[in-house]
């Protein structure tokens, strides 16, 4: 289990510290009403099924009330991975903690890893309830627990069609990954804001074609990036927000000695207006702006002359 390469999420809410934890501990309001057993005591197992497609069994390991739960997989089936026990023996952790005036709930799925067969379909899933579900219920009182029948098939579907891309190379994790959040370096100089630390948003625009906002959601030095696109204008499309609501991730491997970036664009999918434009926009400035950086120290960057040109 190599718990750097965790999946994890992390939002803040300006509910209390006990309010968030008493959201947590009520799993089928945000989970699946398809729990049995106890959810909210030290020691107890509850078990999650749907038919012949998913089953486990969970233990709370720890539970220390306004701060930390912690789910221990007892034991687990997946019918679609070829590792049908790949969650057996990890962690499912929520820590909360108070940030000012707010509550930060971070959610931490030790063991969950990119090396596991499951893990776009399962990261995908947590994000859809985590983000959504589980933050629906501590704001508005209520959550979106759904079948995971409806989340695994769309997970599946947007693991199956989602733009990606990825090189090789030869540089360190950690040289990929300071090049990935040097952002002006390699996407366009016409970023405005922070592109390195989590919680920080940036824009981009170029002139009045292309405008979106980027929210960092995850942030782990030498593994990942996740950028969330909170606001999007594409004119030159008709829906033009298609990109709001989506993710960009940078995912960041060792391979022998070399190292690997997958980059997805979660929710850029070829059902949608913009795919083809978009897709072969990525293509650029991911396979040769951001590996140029990576591998010779210089990317090819919208510059800030073409931007004013296409603004003119």
């Amino acid at each position: 289990m190599n718990a750097k390469k965790e999946f994890s999420v992390v939002f803040m809410v300006d509910k209390t510290p006990q309010e968030v934890f008493d959201a947590v501990n009520n799993v089928r309001g945000w989970w699946s009403q398809e729990v049995i057993g106890v959810t909210d005591q030290l020691g107890a197992t509850f078990d999650y099924h749907f038919q012949d497609l998913h089953r486990a069994t969970f233990q709370i390991t720890e539970f220390v009330p306004g701060k930390k739960v912690v789910w221990h997989v007892l034991d687990n089936y997946f019918k679609f991975t070829k590792d049908k026990s790949e969650w057996i023996g990890t962690d499912i952790v929520f820590e909360i903690a108070t940030k000012g005036d707010k509550t930060e709930l971070r959610f931490s799925h030790v063991g969950l890893v990119p090396e596991y067969e499951c893990y776009e379909i399962c990261s995908n899933a947590w994000s859809t309830y985590i983000y959504g579900s589980l933050r629906s219920l501590i704001i508005k009182g209520q959550g979106e627990p759904n079948p995971i029948e409806e989340v695994v098939a769309s997970a599946q579907q947007m693991s199956a069609q989602n733009y990606s891309a990825a090189f090789v190379v030869d540089q360190s994790a950690e040289e990929i990954f300071a090049a990935v959040n040097n952002v002006r370096g390699w996407w366009s100089e016409e970023i405005e804001g922070a592109t390195d630390q989590l919680g920080a948003e940036f824009k981009f625009h170029a002139g009045d074609i292309h405008y979106s906002t980027q929210k960092i959601s995850e942030f782990v030095p030498g593994e990942k990036v996740v950028w969330r696109v909170t606001e999007s204008r594409l004119n030159f499309i008709k829906e033009k927000s298609e990109w709001t609501g989506t993710d960009i991730i940078f995912m960041i491997n060792k391979q022998g000695d070399k190292t690997e970036l997958h980059f997805t664009h979660a929710g850029l999918v070829p059902a949608i207006e913009c795919y083809d434009a978009c897709s072969d926009a990525w293509s650029f400035y991911i396979k040769r702006s951001l590996f140029d950086l990576v591998t010779k120290g210089k990317g090819h960057p919208e510059r800030k002359e073409e931007v004013t040109a296409a603004a003119a």
